[in-house]
C-alpha cells in the first residue's frame, strides 16, 4: 500500500520568532500578513506588513524582506501558514509562527499600534 504525505511548512514558536527577528543582529525578517487595519491596531515591533491578499495577487516583497529568511505571522497562524507555503514555493526561505499574534501577545512580547503606542491584536 502506498501512502502519500503532504509536506508541512516549518513552524516556530513565538519565542523563537522573537529571538530570530529582534535585537541588534536579527537573522530573519518578521513578515506580518494580516490586513492593514489589523496591523495598525497592533503588530510586533519591526514587523514588515505585506497582507496575504497582496502576496496571493503576486506582490513583490519590500526591499527589507528581499533575500532574507522570513518568519511569517498573522493573528492565529492560519494565514501565515498559507503565506509561508506560498513564499517557499516562490523560492524564499520562510517559516510560520505557531499561534500568531495572539500567542505573541500572550507570551508578553511587545505589541505596538500604528503610532508606536501599546497596541492590541485585532
Amino acid at each position: 500500500m502506498m501512502f502519500l504525505f503532504r509536506r508541512s511548512q516549518p513552524r516556530v514558536s513565538v519565542d523563537q520568532a522573537h529571538d530570530r527577528t529582534s535585537g541588534n543582529t536579527p537573522d530573519a525578517v518578521l513578515l506580518d500578513v494580516r490586513e492593514k487595519p489589523e496591523w495598525n491596531a497592533g503588530h510586533a515591533p519591526g514587523a514588515v506588513p505585506v497582507p496575504l491578499s497582496k502576496l496571493v495577487a503576486g506582490a513583490v516583497l519590500p526591499a527589507e524582506a528581499t533575500g532574507r529568511p522570513l518568519v511569517v505571522i498573522c493573528r492565529s497562524g492560519h494565514r501565515s501558514q498559507q503565506a509561508a507555503k506560498l513564499l517557499t514555493e516562490r523560492g524564499q526561505k520562510a517559516v510560520d509562527v505557531k499561534g500568531g499574534m495572539n500567542a505573541w501577545a500572550a507570551a508578553g512580547h511587545p505589541v505596538l499600534d500604528e503610532r508606536g503606542n501599546h497596541g492590541q491584536v485585532a
